[in-house]
């Protein structure tokens, strides 16, 4: 073939107007082939794009057994002159001149064909999965705001700051943690007492997956100001619903001399910029999701952005609940951790905003959230949102060495002697907050089930590819 520099199909559109009339050089997987005895049109993709580029064989020139191993699934390589297109669903496509087959895929056995797939089945073949065009919007989405994320915090004079996985504290007090140890299962060293002897183990004591790096982050922005995480977090709770991964990225900012009122300022400004960001970079991947699974998704990321969001407190939000006359499925009282069908109420149905709800019971919330006067809620602020509830979870942080003492002795806390420095030694008022990146993902594209946002889940059970 003659040598030309290779368009990707998404550059290949872009430039279509200056492209036209001229030979062109691509490469990617074929989608579909049909035709007829004269003429065969393949719609080949590379993933750089929702949209398909027609490759138009001329069957004066090509032989069928050239084109016989050109089936759904496999990689070809075209050269051929760029024109426009005489029929409907493109602009412009590919006369064809020279191919060149890369890999083959035998149709009887390629599971990705034209008819539409569940994606329960496709969750069986996650190592396929993102050759199908819902998969390859989803996952170009999720880049994009991966991006976002870096840009804003960037552009904010914030630092990435890196994390640690393995930890030897667990941040929210849960307990739902994965084990990690160099011990021998099966033989496992115990001391008089008849409990096993970490001291064997590699890091010489009992040591987990983290499920958070706010505790982490909270020591680098007592250094540096503002920092941001961003990296892979671990739950190991047996929860096999739509909203739980037991791995998942976290975003998590902490910056110190931030109030809770700033801490909510930055959440609010954070989440619009992403999905502003979205809206802006990836219109043809929410637009093909948009028609497929989620009629309302461009008007749902639009209500986001385009509404300020509600500042309200936990109490006068349980008030709402209980005077809404509404039966929930969960009970309503002062004191209960609010299920997602009380937060979509506020948002959806009372507010027609989304809401940043604060001041919660401390009883419901983690040990170190900054206690209010009342002695009985903290500064804590959870962002809700249309469809999905709880998007992001913060707070302003204890600064107090006593007050932050006390409550961790009464939890019963252990090993959080260098976190205490934090509080020992300049103590400044600081604040965070979390923002489970899948969620973000789920609610951007319209999809339903977290399983379909990220591309190799993990969960109870499940732990292929």
């Amino acid at each position: 073939m003659e040598k030309i520099k290779r368009l990707t199909v998404a550059e290949t559109f872009k430039q279509h107007d200056a492209l036209v009339g001229k030979k062109v050089d691509v490469k990617g997987w074929v989608r579909t082939r049909r035709g007829n005895k004269n003429v065969q049109f393949v719609a080949l993709n590379d993933g750089s794009t929702i949209n398909n580029l027609q490759i138009v064989f001329d069957l004066s020139r090509f032989s069928e057994d050239q084109l016989r191993a050109v089936t759904t699934g496999s990689s070809i390589h075209v050269q051929g002159t760029l024109v426009e297109s005489q029929g409907k669903g493109q602009n412009v496509e590919v006369q064809a001149d020279e191919l060149e087959i890369y890999g083959t895929a035998d149709p009887a056995e390629y599971p990705l064909q034209k008819k539409g797939h569940s994606l329960e089945f496709l969750r069986e073949i996650a190592h396929l999965r993102p050759r199908t065009n819902t998969f390859g919007a989803v996952l170009r989405i999720r880049h994009a705001l991966a991006y976002a994320v870096h840009k804003f915090f960037n552009d904010k004079g914030f630092y990435y700051f890196h994390t640690p996985l393995i930890t030897a504290s667990d941040c929210e007090g849960a307990g739902a943690m994965f084990q990690v140890t160099t011990l021998d299962l099966n033989d496992l060293p115990k001391g008089e007492d008849g409990k096993i002897n970490y001291n064997e183990d590699f890091f010489g004591r009992q040591a987990n997956l983290t499920v958070s790096g706010q505790l982490e982050g909270e020591l680098g922005a007592t250094a540096l100001g503002c920092i941001y995480t961003f990296g892979p977090t671990f739950r190991a709770e047996n929860s096999n619903t739509p909203r739980h991964l037991s791995e998942f990225w976290m975003i998590e900012p902490e910056m110190a001399f931030y109030e809770i009122e700033d801490n909510m300022d930055l959440a609010e400004e954070f989440i619009k910029y992403c999905i502003n960001y979205a809206l802006e970079h990836c219109a043809d991947d929410i637009a093909f999701l948009e028609e497929h699974f989620d009629k309302e998704l461009t008007s749902r990321l639009r209500f986001v952005v385009e509404n300020e969001f509600v500042r309200l407190p936990y109490t006068e939000g349980i008030r709402i609940l209980e005077e809404s006359g509404k039966k929930f499925e969960f009970p309503v009282y002062w004191g209960v951790d609010l299920a997602s069908e009380h937060e979509r109420f506020l948002v959806e149905e009372h507010f027609k905003k989304p809401v940043i709800l604060t001041d919660y019971p401390k009883e419901i919330k983690a040990f170190y959230m900054k206690l209010n006067e009342d002695g009985k809620t903290v500064r804590a602020m959870d962002v809700l949102f249309p469809k999905i509830g709880e998007i992001i979870g913060g707070s302003q942080r204890e600064e107090s060495f006593e007050k932050l003492n006390k409550r961790v002795e009464e939890l019963g806390l252990t090993g959080m002697d260098w976190y205490m420095d934090t509080r020992r030694f300049g103590s400044v008022p600081h604040s965070g907050f979390g923002l489970g990146f899948e969620r973000l993902v789920l609610f951007v594209t319209g999809m339903q089930n977290i399983r379909d946002v990220i591309p190799f889940p993990r969960y109870p059970k499940n732990c292929e590819f």
